[in-house]
């Protein structure tokens, strides 16, 4: 690789110079700014093959490798004292590691004893952890182990192969087990489960919910209690499983779970949790009572419906439903009957203050997360196991925030609803806080 030095940009002149005082984030701002006209100067590109910031990468690691062998040997390089003391500096070796600016042939030192360890650049290690935090990020966001190669190799010039991609990605199956047992608290405001379907080849292509449990904690921030991949259709009885492993967990009581119409699911909540308010979600409803009618006469019956749903009491929701009945009863008796079978599990929202009603009337609140997860495995098309696609949900979930404006967003939509859960629910919060 070509030096700096031989190419105008003298970073050693440069560094010899009395240092300026530093900026906030405690960089030289003036010997960035001399190092740059120096470059410009030169005709040295700034990134690239051979660019400024990649030789500045090597001159950085370099440094910090001699002196960790200074720190072992316990001498300067060329210091007298070293002179017949033992073990000594023994040269270097070559060896090129993929940074976030590119391949980096950096050399690096080795003593006589060969006890030198270094830590910057580990033995045996090719790639600084920036990469890698690149590449769980690229695959958070739904890129294949393919499409990650061909972006290394066009934007850093970096060869990677497909296994080495993987390898990285499979780091994170430890974190997510550790995460996936963590301990939870003794009592959420509000928990919704969900589900989303995703393709897994177990012999053939077909379609496999992973189950969702999103809470509410009494601080009012959004907690994504587990990850769970199921066989088959979605099964009340495996989400009585998911169920027990979050009271196991420490989950000792909920007040109110928002689910959809999912037949036995309801039972499942009040086996686990008996003080559980449940919550059929209205969209849900809705989306179900839809499957039952003509396209034709959708709009009609979700406008004879709103007046049940929005009602400011049961009782007058009673009275809307059976004009509701009465006018399309005859035509559509299946979404009577639904409505009907779903009724108990419908109606507890409208009890609530309306700063309630509004945040747990359904599963909103996990499906922006839902989206988020179809859009990382729409990408992947199927996954060749469950693991597979256990890690790539859980990449995206884990992604969904980076930059906390979210989680205050959150905070203060539920702050209203957590109030009046203080004075719904008297006395059962407060096991949280402990």
């Amino acid at each position: 690789m070509t030096d700096v030095l031989t190419t105008g940009a003298d970073t050693g002149a440069v560094a010899k110079r009395k240092p300026a005082q530093p900026d906030v984030n405690g960089v030289d701002a003036e010997l960035v700014a001399q190092l740059v006209e120096q470059a410009r100067t030169a005709g040295l590109q700034l990134t690239g093959e051979g660019g400024l910031l990649q030789q500045l990468t090597k001159r950085v690691l370099e440094s910090a490798l001699e002196g960790e062998i200074t720190d072992h040997l316990g001498y300067d390089k060329g210091d007298p004292a070293g002179k017949n003391g033992g073990n000594s500096r023994n040269g270097v070796r070559g060896k090129t590691v993929l940074t976030e600016v590119g391949p980096v042939e950096v050399a690096v030192p080795r003593d006589r004893d060969g006890t030198f360890e270094p830590q910057i650049v580990r033995k045996r290690q090719r790639r600084l952890s920036g990469v890698e935090d690149m590449v769980i990020s690229l695959s958070a966001k739904g890129l294949t182990t393919g499409e990650i190669q061909a972006h290394l190799a066009e934007v850093y010039g970096a060869d990677v192969s497909r296994q080495t991609i993987s390898t990285i990605t499979d780091k994170v199956v430890e974190a997510m087990t550790e995460w996936q047992n963590r301990p939870l608290d003794p009592v959420y405001p509000v928990i919704f489960l969900d589900a989303v379907h995703v393709k897994i080849r177990d012999g053939k292509v077909a379609n496999r919910p992973i189950y969702m449990a999103l809470a509410v904690t009494v601080e009012g921030t959004r907690d994504i209690l587990g990850l769970w991949a199921g066989d088959g259709g979605e099964g009340a009885k495996f989400w009585l499983q998911v169920l027990t492993e979050l009271r196991n967990r420490g989950v000792a009581d909920a007040c109110m779970v928002v689910c959809d119409g999912l037949k036995g699911l309801p039972d499942a909540i009040e086996a686990t949790w008996p003080l559980a308010v449940v919550q059929t979600c209205v969209i849900h409803l809705l989306r179900n009572s839809f499957r039952y009618a003509g396209r034709q006469h959708w709009d009609g019956i979700a406008k004879a419906l709103r007046p049940v749903y929005t009602a400011p009491t049961e009782a007058a929701a009673k009275e809307r439903f059976a004009e509701f009945a009465d006018a399309w009863g005859t035509r559509y008796p299946a979404i009577v009957r639904l409505w009907d079978n779903a009724w108990a599990e419908f109606v507890p929202f409208l009890a609530f203050d309306a700063e309630i009603r509004t945040v747990v009337c359904s599963t909103n609140a996990i499906e922006s997360v839902n989206a988020r997860i179809r859009r990382a495995v729409r990408a992947r098309g199927h996954f060749p196991n469950e693991a597979a696609a256990l890690k790539c949900v859980y990449l995206a979930v884990m992604s969904l925030d980076p930059t906390g404006q979210g989680r205050r967003r959150w905070t203060m939509r539920w702050k209203p609803a957590l109030n009046a859960f203080e004075m719904t629910f008297e006395g059962r919060l407060s096991a949280g806080r402990k």
